[in-house]
């Protein structure tokens, strides 16, 4: 499998108004992570940043035992709702360059809970940023545009922060996410954006996303050359573990091969899909793709025994159904393969 994923250990938005007593709040248990600006009642132009940290072992086992190329890594976080979008933003991704606690609070108590990081401080109150709002590299930023009709989830390219995270040149503590200076403290417009954070009660946890290619295409298999033709996951099973490793076979065969002089029945031979072939993963309830077919990290391999994929059921929420999917070309034909191949992720333990 050539994606994976790696949720939070600790998530929190800081926002930069204090309540009425000059009190910088904690939001670490907040079920949604703030991004934005705008401004207060008085006029002032204030701003909204969120801080993710996953932890640096599941990165270097992700990365050590499961990795089997060059990476690409992604933040990605999903939109609960959004407030004055403008045309164009652009939201960046800094390295946290000092050590943060989450905090046990939540955006809306009153009074503010102090447990943990605020705009202020790194911790319960007793150490303040070097500069509030957060410390972060300013040169190390990874950015995404965003326009009026696109997707307004994140999945912003990280590629080189995670890689300094994984190597140790660069100490991780985690992301800060921000949107650009022309929207931050603004007082004559406002954009607040609302994500999913690591305590949400939906599926839409932030994660890190790991893809790379992991295509293995050599085999003594004919290539299939006709679309009518039978194609289907061989090994499939109702239910999996969250712990599994699973290698899904994809038989593919024409439904009228070819006659030829053999002591065996042509019906059982296999064939090799194109190498232009990919799998995706959909969320039976929702209908949305968890995995989409992606040109570069879902590629179908192929060996003397048949075409293949590898997955890492712990890259998908337990206790849901999920469908798995091929897109294959067949002479010049782009086709999406649908067996109703339903399965249930449980927990492990």
């Amino acid at each position: 499998m050539a994606v994976y994923r790696i949720y939070p250990e600790k998530d929190s938005y800081i926002s930069s108004e204090p309540s009425v007593g000059g009190t910088y709040g904690n939001a670490g248990r907040d079920e949604i992570l703030e991004v934005g600006g705008y401004y207060d009642v008085n006029i002032t132009g204030r701003a909204n940043r969120s801080l993710i940290q996953f932890k640096t072992t599941e990165l270097q086992d992700a990365i050590n035992t499961k990795v089997s190329g060059p990476i690409s890594a992604s933040l990605n976080l999903k939109l609960a709702s959004a407030t004055e979008l403008p045309k164009s933003y652009t939201l960046t991704a800094y390295p946290v360059s000092a050590a943060w606690e989450n905090g046990l609070g939540k955006g809306e108590d009153t009074p503010k809970n102090t447990s943990g990081v605020s705009w202020k401080y790194k911790d319960a109150g007793s150490t303040e940023w070097t500069t509030a709002g957060g410390d972060y590299l300013t040169a190390s930023g990874s950015s995404e545009v965003h326009g009026i009709y696109d997707t307004h989830d994140t999945d912003i390219d990280v590629t080189d922060t995670v890689t300094k995270h994984y190597s140790g040149s660069l100490a991780n503590y985690g992301l800060l996410v921000k949107a650009d200076a022309g929207v931050e403290f603004n007082t004559t417009s406002s954009i607040l954006l609302k994500y999913f954070s690591k305590d949400t009660n939906t599926i839409y946890k932030p994660y890190l996303e790991l893809k790379w290619d992991d295509q293995y295409y050599s085999s003594s298999l004919s290539e299939l050359d006709t679309d009518i033709a039978t194609i289907s996951i061989k090994n499939a099973q109702e239910v999996y573990s969250n712990s599994d490793q699973v290698r899904f076979r994809i038989s593919a065969r024409p439904k009228y091969p070819t006659r030829t002089f053999t002591t065996s029945s042509i019906y059982l031979n296999e064939y090799k899909l194109s190498s232009g072939s990919y799998f995706g993963i959909k969320d039976e309830s929702t209908g949305e793709m968890i995995v989409d077919f992606d040109t570069s990290f879902t590629k179908v391999s192929v060996d003397d025994t048949s075409n293949y994929f590898d997955f890492y059921m712990n890259s998908l929420e337990p206790e849901r159904h999920y469908r798995l999917l091929v897109k294959t070309v067949v002479n010049d034909s782009t086709i999406v393969i649908d067996n109703k191949n339903i399965f249930k992720v449980t927990k492990h333990g």
